[in-house]
This record gives C-alpha cells, sequence and structure tokens, in this order.
C-alpha cells in the first residue's frame, strides 16, 4: 500500500516568493506564491519533474493557452502568466481561490438546494463558454471547481482538454466517478454533451454529499463504479428537500444515451433557472456571450423525443424570466488513461418538461474531500 507521496520542491521564480504547499496533483503541485509587483498571492501550478516528457509539455502549454482564451469569464480561475523555471519545469501563474473549494465542501457542508443551483448554472456558463470556444473540459468533477474569495464558483484545470473535433486518440486521465458510460467503456468517445454529464454529475455530488455511483458501505473501487456507471440507474439524491424538478433535470443531464440529454450546457443552464423560479427564489444570471441572461424572450424550443406537448406548454409557462468516487473520498477520484475521440454533435432539441415542486424546500445548516 502507497503513502500520499511527497511534494516536490517549489522552483525559485523571479518576481516572486513562494509561501506554502497548497495542493498536490496527479502530474503538478500548486504551490502559494507572493508575487512582488503588483503585490498580491497567487497560485502557481508546477509540472513534476519526472513526468516532463513531449507529451506532458505540450499538454501543459495547452492548458495555458486554453485557460488563458477563456479566464475572463467569472466562474473559470483566471491565468496571469506562464513560463518555465530555471530547472526546466513548466508553471502556470493563476488567480489564487482562498475559500474551499468544491472536493471539500461537498463532503463537509450540507449545503442547500438553493446554494447547488446557484452553483450549477455558474459552471454550466462557464463549460457553455468553453464549448462556444471550441474546448471541452473532459474532467469537470468537484475537485477542479474552486471557490473565489467572493463566493463564486471557478472551473480549473483543462489539462486534458482538448479543442472540439481534434483530440482524437489522445491519452488521457479521467475522473471514473464523474464520467460519462461513453467514456469508460472499451471505445471512449465523447463530444460536449459528456462535459453536460459530468456538470450534472458534479451538482448531483454537491447535493448529495457523495458521488453519484458510491454506495456508502459498500466497495467503491474503479471497475465497480464503472459497471454502476454503465448499467445502474442514477440513485436518488436521498434529501427530503430536494426537488421533483431538479431530479428529472439531473435524471434528463445523466441519460445513459447522449442523445437523451440536453445538448448543450447552456440548457441545462436553463433548466436549473427553471427549478430556482419554480421555487420561487432569485434567478441566477446565465454569463455566455452572446445570450440574453433571461428567459421569457428565449425562442420556443420543440419538444425532445419523449416529450408530450402538454410536458413542452409547461415547461414554456415556467419561463418568464428576465434576467467525488469512493466512500472514503481517498479514492474518490479514481482515474484511469484512455485514448478519447471528441465527435461533432448532429442537430437537437431542448425541452424541459418540469412538474411544479410542492413545496419551497427549507433551509438546511451546515453539516458535513477528495483531491
Amino acid at each position: 500500500m502507497t503513502g500520499v507521496r511527497s511534494p516536490s520542491t517549489p522552483p525559485e521564480l523571479p518576481g516572486y516568493t513562494v509561501q506554502r504547499l497548497i495542493g498536490l496533483g496527479g502530474f503538478a503541485d500548486v504551490f502559494l506564491y507572493r508575487q512582488h509587483l503588483p503585490a498580491r498571492d497567487v497560485a502557481v501550478k508546477v509540472l513534476l519533474a519526472p513526468t516532463l516528457d513531449d507529451d506532458v509539455r505540450a499538454r501543459f502549454v495547452t492548458e495555458a493557452n486554453l485557460m488563458a482564451q477563456l479566464s475572463h469569464h467569472p466562474a473559470i480561475v483566471t491565468v496571469h502568466h506562464a513560463g518555465f523555471a530555471q530547472d526546466g519545469r513548466p508553471y502556470l501563474v493563476m488567480e489564487y481561490c482562498s475559500q474551499p473549494g468544491l472536493a471539500e465542501r461537498y463532503r463537509t457542508e450540507r449545503l442547500t438546494v438553493a446554494q447547488c443551483l446557484r452553483i450549477g448554472v455558474r459552471l454550466a456558463s462557464a463549460v457553455q463558454t468553453a464549448h462556444d470556444a471550441g474546448i471541452l473540459h473532459r474532467d469537470i468533477k468537484p475537485a477542479n471547481v474552486l471557490t473565489t474569495d467572493f463566493g463564486w464558483p471557478a472551473l480549473t484545470d483543462f489539462g486534458i482538454a482538448a479543442t472540439a473535433g481534434q483530440g482524437s486518440g489522445s491519452a488521457v486521465g479521467m475522473s471514473i466517478p464523474w464520467a460519462p458510460p461513453e467514456l469508460v467503456g472499451p471505445r471512449p468517445a465523447g463530444d460536449e454533451r459528456s462535459d453536460v454529464y459530468s456538470l450534472a454529475a458534479t451538482i448531483y455530488s454537491v447535493l448529495a454529499g457523495r458521488s453519484p455511483f458510491e454506495v456508502p458501505g459498500s466497495a467503491n473501487t474503479a471497475p465497480e463504479l464503472v459497471a454502476r456507471i454503465e448499467r445502474m440507474p442514477l440513485p436518488a439524491v436521498g434529501r427530503p428537500d430536494m426537488p421533483v424538478a431538479l431530479t428529472g433535470v439531473l435524471e434528463r443531464a445523466m441519460a445513459k444515451d447522449p442523445g437523451r440529454r440536453y445538448a448543450s450546457a447552456v440548457a441545462v443552464a436553463r433548466a436549473l433557472q427553471d427549478v430556482e423560479q419554480a421555487l420561487g427564489l432569485p434567478v441566477t444570471a446565465l454569463d455566455v456571450v452572446g445570450l440574453e441572461t433571461g428567459g421569457s424572450r428565449r425562442p420556443p424550443e420543440v419538444a425532445a423525443p419523449g416529450h408530450t406537448e402538454l410536458e413542452q406548454d409547461e415547461a414554456t409557462r415556467l419561463r418568464p424570466i428576465l434576467e467525488l468516487g469512493a466512500a472514503d473520498g481517498a479514492a474518490s477520484d479514481q482515474t484511469r488513461q484512455r485514448p478519447v475521440r471528441e465527435l461533432v454533435p448532429g442537430p437537437s432539441h431542448e425541452a424541459v418538461g418540469l412538474r411544479q415542486p410542492g413545496a419551497v424546500p427549507a433551509q438546511v445548516s451546515p453539516a458535513a474531500a477528495d483531491e
């Protein structure tokens, strides 16, 4: 049985003073540095020396460029600088998010339904922004969602991301508890709908306090998780304040068949907004360039297969809006190496089919990390 590895030695970086270690990962360590000018704390991700082959270097450069391209978004971690230390190790200087991230929060806090909905809409906006830029994240999970000083979720770690349609055959690490069936099977292939699944699986985790197919008290090894992901119906979240409509959103977003899921992250965001409105909650704004932040002026949607006209009418009526894997947490981010191809999604139609819940959920006081 192997223990936790020792952290690497932080490199000397001109203009920065190292403070302390703040994170260990499979390919990199993250340190807190103090930047001299402008004076501020920053998080510096440093690749591990033993992993510096050409492929890893290329992935690091890709991550730096992708995150820089997207980091103007309020729910994506900001990149300040990237470079190579004197010892040759690549490093990435990023916004320092001082608050506990979702990997810690979903295991130690009982977040309210309102909080989970707000997090979900903001993360969906970030994922849609990446997709609009032609980028698939491919590893959305609680450990890759930090929390800014102002309480916003911030998506990070685009290290295995790929430009849609250009990642065929590349080997990537996937976090099994939040991975969709098409990426854990013998012929992995995914597209934007794979990110939709992982986004919903992350929302499920913050609601349930566990990853979707983790069975408390049972073995939750990688093979067992894969078998459940491929064949087991989505378990109930198991909390009394869970709205029926929100259960429906998660079930559709995490359908085994990608063709039955929401075709886009923004469709997930709008479905979550509809749940907020039905519960009488403030509606979280969409932060997606080129889209209206509200809902009443959106073009009518065509009912997806399996949804009746009555369900579609109900979904339309509800839209007048103007505006981690193993039980002990240690193995909850089990990762396997898989070649992944991206497919260009075909035409699709969105429908929500919400059911009006009976009551607004009661506020739950805080109670209860993967890497």
